[in-house]
């Protein structure tokens, strides 16, 4: 095999259309664009969506909310929910275990709301730096 004998495969490269070469190419007179109307002229096209001046339909339609695929998997825990949990090592499965959360979530933020009185070691958890400041003085602790 040499660089010089190397060629596309058939097929793979077709031949682009000349258009406006007379009635026997298939494509003289019009090329193509049949008679007459806006798409048959220079220049003359228009928006996607666009219905002739009537209201297009994504217009027409009424707009709804928004809801993210992310917070289905992430949930919030606030200090005082911490608070009534009974054991001293706080992670995810112990959350899901006790129906804090959902079983499907996969993150959880704990939130700085209300207050700890105990000591608790928290897990594998994300943390506002104000909740992480207070499980500290806590005389908590937080683990990544």
């Amino acid at each position: 095999m040499r660089l010089n004998t190397l060629s596309p495969a058939k097929g793979a490269n077709t031949c682009r259309k000349r258009v406006g070469r007379g009635t026997g190419s298939g494509t003289g007179k019009t090329c193509g664009r049949g008679h007459k109307g806006q798409k048959s002229r220079s220049g003359g096209y228009h928006k996607v969506g666009f219905e002739g001046g009537q209201m297009p339909l994504q217009r027409r339609l009424p707009k709804r909310g928004f809801r993210s695929r992310r917070s289905r998997l992430s949930a919030q825990i606030r200090l005082h929910t911490l608070e009534k949990v009974s054991a001293d090592v706080i992670d995810l499965a112990v959350l899901k275990d006790l129906n804090l959360i959902p079983r499907v979530v996969k993150r959880v933020k704990i939130l700085n709301t209300g207050s700890l009185s105990r000591a608790v070691t928290v897990r594998g958890l994300v943390l506002t730096k104000g909740a992480e400041q207070a499980i500290n003085k806590a005389g908590g602790k937080v683990e990544a």
